[in-house]
């Protein structure tokens, strides 16, 4: 069988919503519109040069059952969490935080004159691993070489593999591929995905033709894919940049609570008893 090209589902337009302790954003997966696209849960984009929009950040938050994802293209967060990491993320940085069973968190943008911007991806933990112990990958810049394809795309590989790299997130249920994406005007990509997977680009720069129609699609916007062995994309005449990201969907219950994500209600009320009485982090061996 030829390998097939994956047309276009649904373009969808993110929402604009105020997280946090008032950080405007623009979500596309989370909403009333899309809930979740199994096994991802939640795609923010937040980008403004307006201190207002961003400075009052995420303070000291939990999470339970998720892994979050936080894509910096410009500006600085500065982290902390309850297993004792802290440090900052700029741009081209990227955090890989696993919360597991357990976690308490703050992220807070720094003001800065360029402002601020990024992604943040939630990915959905099968239920063998939402209590497993919390763990980050912290992902500097130079840890991501830029690559030039032979047809003139610049790509990051974040997880899985292409064009002969292997990004430096492994390991995981869903077998996610994330792969940065910039298009130079007149450039093109063709990118092998597992059949099967759930496949999007989120198009956070520019103007960017996917799949066999060639329909432009102007940044910001969520491009969702049928299944098919290939995603096709080729730059508008002021070039475009994008995040593809494929991954195994889980086929699970989900229930959810704000920061928690578990199979059933009751394991959200025990998320939320745990929080209450001081049970939430649990005295394990803590990932370094």
């Amino acid at each position: 069988m030829s390998p097939s090209s994956r047309r276009v589902a649904q373009v969808v337009t993110p929402e604009p919503v105020v997280e946090g302790a008032g950080v405007h954003l623009r979500r596309s997966i989370g909403t009333p519109r899309l809930d979740h696209l199994d096994p991802f849960l939640l795609l923010d984009h937040f980008e403004s040069v307006s201190p207002a929009d961003y400075e009052a950040g995420f303070p000291y938050h939990p999470h339970r059952g998720i892994e979050t994802v936080t894509i910096v293209r410009k500006g600085e967060i500065r982290h902390r969490d309850s297993l004792g990491h802290r440090g900052s993320i700029g741009g081209g940085d990227i955090q890989w935080m696993t919360s597991g069973s357990g976690i308490l968190h703050e992220e807070m943008p720094q003001v800065r004159p360029e402002g601020i911007g990024g992604l943040q991806l939630w990915l959905n933990l099968p239920a063998r691993e939402k209590m497993s112990r919390p763990k980050y990958r912290d992902l500097q810049g130079e840890q991501l070489t830029e690559t030039q394809t032979k047809d003139g795309a610049r790509i990051r590989v974040i997880a899985g593999e292409t064009a002969g790299l292997v990004g430096p997130v492994e390991g995981l249920a869903v077998a996610p591929k994330f792969v940065d994406v910039t298009l130079p005007p007149g450039s093109t990509i063709r990118e092998v995905v597992p059949r099967g997977h759930a496949a999007f680009a989120y198009v956070d720069h520019g103007e960017v033709s996917f799949g066999s129609s060639r329909a432009p699609v102007r940044a910001p916007a969520l491009v969702i894919f049928d299944d098919g062995d290939t995603v096709e994309a080729s730059a508008g005449p002021g070039g475009g940049r994008f995040l593809l990201a494929a991954a195994r969907p889980l086929g699970e219950p989900i229930a959810r609570h704000g920061p928690f994500v578990m199979n059933t209600r009751a394991e959200i009320e025990q998320a939320l008893q745990d929080l209450r009485v001081g049970h939430f982090i649990r005295d394990e061996p803590r990932d370094g």
